[in-house]
């Protein structure tokens, strides 16, 4: 039987971190659902429908990558749609040490899942959602960090233009 992987996380929004993560996903799993999650608690500053087209214009080349919202727990979503692996990306040992907890609970409430562990590429190490919607809201120049389609949600969000000046 195939496997069905999902990432999941808010993407708020989606950054070149995030897109590393998929692409290289993409080649390992038949199927990978982005999992997008309402997650009110983070106070996202873009809808859980923004984020979720967003995603979808950033991986509509990859033909074997669907996008969803969700809202509740991972797991609930992970066995509705039949998946089995969860992919998370980890930047410092906090993130591991964090994943590795959530990796437990998760198998131990629905134990067909499995956590898979990805380590971002070195380009994008210290990259962060949070880090783009702050430089983002400072004026800083953000097109190296986000994909093309973000741009425009970020100049609107943040009411400010983005310079093309070198960081």
């Amino acid at each position: 039987m195939p496997v069905t992987a999902a990432y999941s996380g808010t993407f708020d929004p989606i950054t070149f971190g995030h897109f590393d993560i998929i692409k290289r996903a993409s080649k390992m799993f038949p199927k990978l659902i982005v999992a997008v999650g309402s997650n009110i608690a983070k106070n996202p500053k873009f809808t859980l429908d923004e984020r979720v087209e967003l995603i979808r214009e950033v991986v509509h080349k990859l033909k074997n990558v669907e996008v969803q919202g969700f809202s509740g727990l991972v797991v609930d979503f992970a066995r509705e749609h039949g998946v089995t692996v969860l992919v998370r990306g980890v930047r410092t040992t906090a993130d591991f040490d964090y994943e590795k907890q959530m990796a437990v609970m998760n198998r131990d409430l629905y134990p067909q899942l499995d956590t898979v562990i990805m380590n971002p590429s070195p380009a994008y190490a210290h990259l962060s959602s949070s880090l783009v919607r702050e430089l983002a809201g400072l004026g800083a120049p953000v097109e190296k960090l986000v994909p093309e389609a973000v741009m425009p949600i970020l100049k609107a969000r943040f009411g400010r233009k983005q310079s093309a000046r070198k960081a």
